[in-house]
């Protein structure tokens, strides 16, 4: 892992992080030879996954979600 003092990071800043994204390899910054960050590449993008069929298999139907709730005698009762 390439080292770099935190003075030069500050002054190349953009350039160093364009040879991190080239090379793949971290950078380690230092003040006063001790580490204080380390600059490492981007993990790979995962392409996004559609929510479109995301659930599939994970609901059970345990009755009739059409069918009434209650039978047709019960809602003549209510109106009366």
């Amino acid at each position: 892992m390439k080292e770099v003092a935190i003075s030069e990071f500050k002054a190349k800043c953009l350039a160093m992080l364009e040879e991190v994204q080239k090379t793949k390899e971290p950078l380690l910054v230092t003040k006063f030879g001790k580490p204080v960050a380390e600059v490492t590449p981007p993990s790979p993008i995962q392409k996004e996954r559609s929510w479109v069929g995301s659930m599939k298999g994970e609901i059970k139907f345990l009755a009739d979600i059409v069918a009434p709730v209650f039978d047709e005698s019960d809602w003549k009762e209510s109106k009366e």
